[in-house]
């Protein structure tokens, strides 16, 4: 039998969402400055980690496509994350993103993909790239695009309420055909909710 994605491999991980999840939710972040790191974000990784589960940020930056930023800055946005969260004993085992927008204002940039979330693409480049089980796998954001991705590939799906996720919570969540698997403060609970729900 020919395998899918969602069990392509053995290994469990936790999809972290970005903007609103592990940094605080600033509109775009069009410059190095504007990232700033939640407290608790290295916290949360270093937890993953510990715990034996990857840790790969994927993250929608259709500021490129838009033309209000260079893909070259999510570049160095993500580098700058990545040492942030390695000065609080975290590792961030990947970080993918989808640049693309079908309205975006740059033609190189202008696709209908399958990498914008919650089209699956992005997580399964790295259920290809690392040997990952999707279906034994976790999504974390602040966006209901987060739960429907999640949904898609049969992972978990945890809703945070940091960024725009408490908004997103109270005001549209009756409309939601999908439902998060668990609703937490902050990224660091739900990584706790997690490890206290994964299956070995």
């Amino acid at each position: 039998m020919r395998r899918t994605h969602s069990t392509l491999g053995e290994r469990q991980a936790v999809f972290f969402d970005r903007d609103g999840t592990l940094n605080e939710e600033v509109g775009y972040v069009n410059h190095l400055e504007r990232l700033q790191v939640f407290s608790f974000a290295g916290r949360a990784v270093r937890t993953v980690n510990r715990a034996g589960l990857l840790a790969i940020v994927i993250s929608n930056q259709s500021g490129v496509a838009r033309g209000l930023f260079a893909e070259s800055l999510v570049k160095k946005v993500n580098q700058q994350l990545r040492r942030k969260i390695a000065a609080a004993g975290g590792k961030l085992d990947d970080i993918l993103y989808c640049p693309h927008h079908p309205q975006g204002v740059l033609e190189k940039y202008r696709v209908q993909c399958a990498c914008r979330k919650p089209s699956p693409g992005l997580l399964e480049t790295a259920a290809t790239r690392y040997g990952i089980n999707l279906s034994q796998s976790f999504v974390v954001g602040d966006r209901y695009v987060d739960v429907q991705l999640a949904h898609r590939v049969g992972a978990q799906s945890v809703l945070v309420l940091t960024g725009y996720g408490r908004g997103e919570w109270e005001f549209h969540r009756a409309a939601w055909e999908q439902q998060p698997n668990h609703v937490a403060t902050n990224v660091y609970e739900a990584v706790r909710w997690i490890l206290g729900n994964r299956t070995n």
